[in-house]
């Protein structure tokens, strides 16, 4: 039965001290599958594709590649094996070219020991090309977006012939264009016997690509299912042990009076013409392809970038934002996109982090009201339901859905009127999703003024008011709930008139 499949995981476990990661684990893998594994953040994913990878060495059980077993110990062994990981976080050196990159640490070299750069440039162009990717292989990395990124990696996995393909997240900053780009390309592997492992927070992906799902929490094996076989209802339940009854939490209310007008605002090169309203108790949604300016409004109305013309208004006032500290002294929170590199300070606690926007509230000179101080970050801590080991846990060690329930808790300061959120569930599982959803219609339902800028179209479609589309710098649609679809938001997001 081994020989059916390209990689068998059989009982797995694994510990790190004080922790249980895995316990008894299964996952198998048949030549051109594309087998999604599933569940939430702190399941076990991470741990056992490193196991898979080479990075870690299991306690027990054993690890088949073609019905023979082996010993994964080194990401040499794991390469050696035909394995690539092609992690969240992208691993490129930015200042080499395409084709440097894919052949790092494997340079085609001369008779004389030279490195052949001339052989390496036809045959990285051969490869991109076979895979779709329309692109000057001696381009520098840094060059690329984020989906040209991704494909350079996907390239690298293959030079190598690799067999088996772990994808971790590859779509959590790709567009939907870049979706179907990517699901193209896969489809491509697929049929020449690659196996891949999918993992994504996208639960709608996976009916689209995927062949069959395997399910872990806390550390062990659900169960799989064939994908035809499921729904998304029975894949959430078992992720998190639990039926949802509500997925998207959204109380639909009157809106109260306007918190945010901005009149023809400008940014040259970015944004033009720019005019919408935003109000108390309002969750308005603003979609778009990548680059169409929509998070760079945001970051203009918050100060981060000047505008070139137009005006702000903010409860009924004119309003000039001379930098981020001005925009929320003015009552402006904005979640960042990327909340690792822009949100938090990884290396500090949560205490710490909890308290950076607030610290006018306790602190008085050089002294610290410890108790306010406690306080607040137990107020804000409890309020958003944060996960720890205790308040002096590093941010870099909680859940990507903890992460960056701290950052949204951060901005909860008393005299916060309007919240803009840049891609808030992004890269956080499902059960967290369902949370960061009822915090913000708790929010809304208190008067606060919420933007949601997303990738996501369930999200903003469920979650949204209103949905403001925008395209190429301009505010192409906007649309009420009621008229607020997939296909009526990509139309216009894509340039229809």
């Amino acid at each position: 039965m081994g020989d059916a499949y390209l990689l068998e995981v059989t009982g797995v476990s694994k510990s790190f001290p004080g922790v249980q990661a895995l316990k008894d684990v299964h996952l198998q893998l048949k030549p051109g599958e594309v087998h999604a594994l599933l569940g939430e953040n702190g399941a076990g994913k991470s741990t056992l594709i490193k196991i898979i990878g080479g990075i870690h060495r299991p306690d027990t059980g054993e690890i088949r590649i073609n019905g023979q077993q082996v010993v994964m110990d080194s990401v040499s062994t794991a390469k050696v094996n035909g394995v690539s990981i092609i992690h969240q976080e992208i691993v490129l050196v930015p200042h080499l070219s395409i084709a440097e990159n894919i052949f790092l640490g494997s340079e085609i070299r001369s008779g004389l020991g030279l490195r052949n750069k001339a052989e390496m440039d036809r045959r990285a162009t051969q490869m991109a090309t076979e895979l779709g990717l329309d692109l000057d292989v001696r381009t520098p990395v840094s060059e690329l977006t984020l989906a040209q990124r991704q494909m350079v990696e996907i390239i690298k996995a293959v030079s190598f012939d690799a067999r088996v393909i772990i994808m971790d997240e590859p779509t959590s900053s790709l567009t939907e264009r870049e979706v179907d780009h990517l699901f193209k390309t896969i489809t491509s592997l697929r049929t020449k016997g690659v196996g891949i492992v999918y993992i994504s927070h996208r639960l709608s992906e996976l009916f689209t690509i995927c062949d069959r799902v395997t399910v872990m929490r806390d550390g062990t094996y659900v169960g799989t299912k064939v994908i035809k076989g499921t729904n998304l209802d029975e894949l959430i339940a078992m992720m998190v042990g639990r039926e949802m009854k509500e997925y998207y939490t959204r109380s639909i209310r009157e809106p109260g009076e306007t918190v945010l007008e901005v009149r023809n605002l400008c940014r040259k090169g970015v944004f033009t013409n720019v005019n919408f309203s935003i109000k108390k108790g309002e969750i308005v949604g603003f979609s778009g392809l990548a680059g169409s300016g929509r998070s760079e409004i945001f970051q203009s109305i918050f100060g981060v970038d000047p505008i070139s013309s137009g005006e702000i208004f903010l409860n009924g006032k004119a309003a000039v934002i001379t930098g981020p500290q001005d925009a929320i002294n003015k009552g402006i929170s904005l979640v960042p996109e990327d909340r690792k590199k822009q949100g938090l300070v990884l290396s500090h606690s949560v205490e710490f982090n909890l308290t950076l926007t607030v610290l006018r509230e306790f602190t008085r000179s050089v002294f610290v009201n410890k108790q306010k101080k406690n306080s607040i970050v137990q107020e804000y801590s409890q309020r958003l339901r944060i996960k720890t080991s205790g308040l002096g846990q590093r941010a870099m060690d909680l859940s990507g859905g903890n992460q960056q329930k701290v950052v949204i808790a951060k901005w909860l300061a008393p005299n916060r009127s309007l919240l803009i959120l840049d891609e808030p569930t992004r890269g956080v599982d499902v059960g967290a999703k369902a949370e960061i959803y009822e915090i913000m219609d708790a929010l809304a339902s208190h008067g606060m003024a919420i933007v949601m800028i997303s990738s996501e179209l369930p999200e903003i479609i469920n979650m949204s008011d209103r949905v403001v589309v925008v395209h190429n710098g301009e505010i192409a649609k906007e649309l009420p709930r009621e008229q607020a679809d997939q296909e009526t938001i990509m139309y216009y997001a894509t340039g229809g008139e």
